[in-house]
Order: structure tokens, then sequence, then C-alpha cells
């Protein structure tokens, strides 16, 4: 099966379509050194790249809109060729703080709308403008979820043009079920972006978002940073794999290849984070190959079912979505 790169795109249950692989732009320390993201952009943009996941609380934002405007002006692509994802934090859940909060993504960006928004987390904090509200004795500051109204506000930006698409990020089936089943529904989230890779398949999740013609999209598909504060560094690296080395001694492709790879053909949509020019010009380069049959079961087999991504600093949260299976 030989893929498109600039064609190949996953249709979303509201006859919108995103690109299967994606740039990511988190940036760990935040923030990057001026001017990075931006370049990361445009090299991605010539590099074939029509996807960005970005965020308020990345802090460089303004940069992507940058990168992006000024390839718009070059003629290398026009605004509908690309999709871009903002993402709604958890200090603005409150129903009255949603439009506003997608309104300074867009003036931010200095875009007209966004392709797709998304819940950053299902659980709520303080409402206001510190990004990580805490009490004095360092105690976080959470704040009562209401997911449903919370959609609810996003469904009234949607229907105002502000944004073509909804989704959530780190839900939970129980959490997913309380969006569907809410009466009323006027548009059904399109995607859940999750954790996803070899170490981490999520296959139960998979299973239950295609049942429901939700897209998986991938964050740290190739693991992550290694940074203790806030990864499990306890699981071993998944691109020293052996087995995942041995795939790519056999293709002529990087371990990271392999593992892009292995998600795009199960129908989920990877965005790996770079600013690294041939980085991110390799990570695109997973079109001219595919795996057989048994090497993606003997991928699937690696799967520990341990996350990089645990965020326990939160789990006493009540909404915290990963004491649930799946």
């Amino acid at each position: 099966m030989s893929l498109s790169a600039t064609s190949h795109r996953i249709p979303l249950n509201d006859g919108h379509s995103v690109p299967i692989i994606g740039l990511g732009t988190y940036s760990d320390p935040v923030p990057s050194p001026k001017g990075l993201c931006a370049e990361a952009v445009k090299v991605a943009i010539d590099t074939g790249y029509r996807h960005f996941d970005g965020a308020y609380i990345y802090k460089n934002e303004h940069e992507v809109g940058e990168a992006i405007r000024e390839k718009i002006a070059e003629g290398k692509v026009k605004r509908e060729d690309i999709f871009y994802c903002g993402k709604l934090w958890a200090t603005h859940h409150v129903p009255d703080m949603v439009r506003p909060c997608l309104e300074r993504t867009l003036k931010i960006l200095k875009l007209d709308y966004v392709d797709l928004y998304i819940v950053e987390i299902p659980m709520a904090f303080k409402p206001g403008d510190e990004i990580y509200p805490k009490d004095e004795n360092g105690k976080w500051l959470y704040h009562e979820s209401n997911l449903c109204a919370t959609w609810e506000a996003l469904e009234a930006c949607k229907d105002a043009g502000l944004v073509k698409s909804l989704g959530v990020s780190n839900f939970n089936r129980r959490q997913l079920e309380l969006i569907l089943n809410k009466p009323g529904l006027k548009h059904k989230p399109v995607s859940n972006q999750v954790e996803c890779h070899p170490y981490f398949t999520q296959p139960k999740l998979l299973k239950f978002c295609q049942q429901h013609d939700i897209v998986i999209i991938a964050y740290s598909p190739l693991g992550t940073c290694r940074n203790p504060s806030w990864v499990n560094v306890y699981c071993p690296p998944l691109l020293k794999d052996a087995f995942l080395n041995s795939l790519g001694e056999k293709y002529n492709k990087t371990p990271a290849q392999i593992v892009l790879r292995f998600n795009i053909q199960r129908g989920v949509v990877v965005i790996p984070k770079s600013f690294n020019p041939e980085r991110i010009k390799e990570n695109f380069q997973i079109f001219d190959f595919s795996l057989t049959e048994e090497e993606m079961k003997n991928i699937e087999a690696l799967n520990k079912n341990i996350r990089f991504v645990q965020m326990l600093m939160w789990s006493d949260h009540p909404e915290y979505p990963f004491h649930d299976e799946y």
C-alpha cells in the first residue's frame, strides 16, 4: 500500500478530514528559544506537512500563526490546505469562558478559524488566567468539572464558524460516553488525542473510538523526552527497542519511522514533535513502504500497557482519566 504524502487524510465524522501526520509544537522546557518553533513550522510546510498541533499553554501559537501566514503569502499553501488544532485549557472549562479562550487563540494566530479545537484534559482547574493554579501551600486548586456544559459552549463556537471540528484529549471511555450520551448533542467529538505508541497501544480505547467514529490522534507517538519531572522514566526508551530496530534495518528506515508507520497503518493520526529540521523531514518519510500484517501483530505484541505521560500530579482530581482501565 503506497500512500500519497500530501493527500493522505482520514475522514472525520462531521464531513471534514485530518492529515494522518502532523507536527507537534509542544516545547519542553517551555518556552523554546525565540523563532525556533516558527522555523520548524516553515520547514514542515515545505516538507509537505499540513497538520499542526498547538495550544495556548505552549506559549508559541504566535510563531505557528506567523509561519503559516508567511507560507500562505508565499503561495506555498492556501489556508484551506492547513489543519490547525488548538486546545481549551483546564482553567477555562466554565461555559462562558470557552468562546473568549478560543477567540484569544485566533487573535494570537491571526487566523479566522481553527480546524480542530479540543478539550485538553477532562479535569477542570480553578477558573482564571493562571495556567497552573495552586494555593499558598502548593496544593493544586481544582474546580468541579461539568464536561457536558463545556461541550455545549464548544458546540456554540462551531455553530459561530470559529472552529470546523470539535474533539477531546486524554478522555477515557466513561468521559467520552458522557459527551456521546448528552441529551441534545449537536456535534459529536471527531477525535480523542491520547498517548499511543508500540509500548502503549491503547487497543480497547482504539476499538471503542472506532466503533463511535472517533479518530485517535497519538501524542508522544515516538515515546517522549526523558524529563523525570513529568515523564515516567521507568519505561525503557521506545526507540531503542531491538525488534523495532531490526525492522528499521530491513526497510532501511529509522526506528522512529517504523513506529509512525505502525500507527498510521492502524488508522491512528500521529503528531510527532520536533524542532529539528532533519528529524521533521525524516518523520515525514513514511509513505514509501508498508509493514506486513505479521510485523504489525509483532509490534502490537510489544505493548507494555505503561504510560510515559501519567499526569500523576493530578491523580487526586475527581476526573483524573487514568484510574479507569481505558
